[in-house]
């Protein structure tokens, strides 16, 4: 239906151009017809991204806009929301009403989106949904999510402590950890919050506290800054993304803390996700002990969907894009989740250079 309403309005346009070519006002030049056929099949795609918070942010956008390009067949309007679910909901209402192809969505936070989704739905606009999640009452409000497992991101990580704890001789009652959350109410930080909670609960570490930094540098410096001056026997560090993982580490180091992972001699051991050029960097340096890859290179994912969509094929409703994780040594190998086996790839500088991010 899409593609039938998208022809037939170039048609229109199109006829409506040689009616002015042929009323003698003007002449169209070579050049200008054929970018007239051009522009038949271009797919227009509207794109709110909820903001640039993070290093992560920043390549996910870059996918995305480096595949919706017009050499690619379509024409992208972009949205930089500075982390704000009303002025989301504003564009995607900008883009209903200039009858986008197709809607793609990295919302803020999960919930407040039935509304503005319904009047998507109404409109027959297709809303893909990418990185974070949204809980709608009718799944159906939304055509497909392209992302990464949190959840499983997050078990990785506590896996890899308790294995890389317990091959040091460091006793679980002796691990005290502080949790530096991403975005409160984000879907990472649902996935990466429950994931630390259940293993302390479970594995019996003391974690001290858990607040939110946003994602971003500056405000994982300034929690960590706190979380030290109010606890004196901090030795982990699980922060929800690279750039509060960075943060954290200026935080501590002018602290006087040492970060690495030798947690038996005093150091601070550092966790964290995304696996960003800038988070590998302090993995390199022994600052980061493990960082779990959160995949931002989602832009082909979203438009094989939209192809599929367009050719009438079958896609999955939902897509988890391929991740790794990279830790500073070789103490772990692997960890298990689900039953299932997961590499732990000692970081090189090979590994850096070869990534797109």
């Amino acid at each position: 239906m899409k593609r039938f309403k998208r022809k037939k309005l170039n048609f229109v346009c199109g006829v409506a151009a040689l009616l002015f070519a042929f009323s003698g006002c003007g002449k169209k030049t070579e050049a200008e017809t054929e970018e007239s056929y051009d522009d038949f099949d271009v797919i227009t795609v509207g794109f709110s991204q909820l903001g640039a918070e993070s290093d992560w942010r920043v390549a996910n956008t870059e996918s995305i806009r480096g595949t919706f390009t017009r050499e690619n067949g379509y024409d992208l309007m972009y949205d930089d929301a500075q982390q704000k679910q009303d002025k989301q909901i504003i564009a995607i209402r900008n883009f209903i009403q200039q009858e986008v192809d197709y809607i793609v969505l990295a919302p803020v936070t999960e919930t407040g989106w039935d509304t503005v989704l319904q009047e998507a739905k109404d409109s027959d606009i297709p809303v893909i949904v990418v990185d974070r999640r949204v809980s709608v009452d009718d799944t159906n409000l939304v055509t497909a999510w392209v992302g990464s497992d949190f959840s499983k991101e997050g078990h990785i990580a506590c896996e890899w402590l308790k294995s890389y704890t317990e091959a040091k001789g460091v006793a679980p009652e002796d691990l005290h950890i502080v949790d530096i959350q991403g975005t409160l109410g984000a879907t990472a930080q649902i996935g990466r919050t429950n994931s630390i909670l259940e293993a302390s609960g479970e594995y019996g570490w003391d974690l001290i506290a858990q607040v939110p930094a946003d994602y971003t540098q500056a405000k994982g410096k300034e929690v960590m800054a706190n979380l030290l001056s109010e606890h004196d026997n901090i030795n982990v560090v699980y922060c929800e993304n690279d750039n509060e993982a960075i943060g954290a580490i200026e935080a501590l180091e002018e602290a006087g803390k040492t970060v690495g992972g030798n947690i038996d001699k005093g150091e601070v051991l550092v966790i964290s996700f995304d696996a960003a050029n800038s988070g590998l960097t302090k993995v390199l340096e022994g600052k980061i002990a493990l960082d779990v890859e959160c995949n931002p290179l989602q832009g082909e994912e979203i438009q094989n969907i939209i192809k599929a969509i367009e050719n009438g094929e079958d896609y999955f409703k939902y897509t988890y894009v391929k991740e790794s994780a990279f830790s500073y040594d070789d103490t772990v190998t692997s960890v298990t989740v689900d039953d299932k086996e997961y590499e732990i790839t000692q970081l090189t500088q090979d590994i850096v250079n070869s990534r797109e991010y």
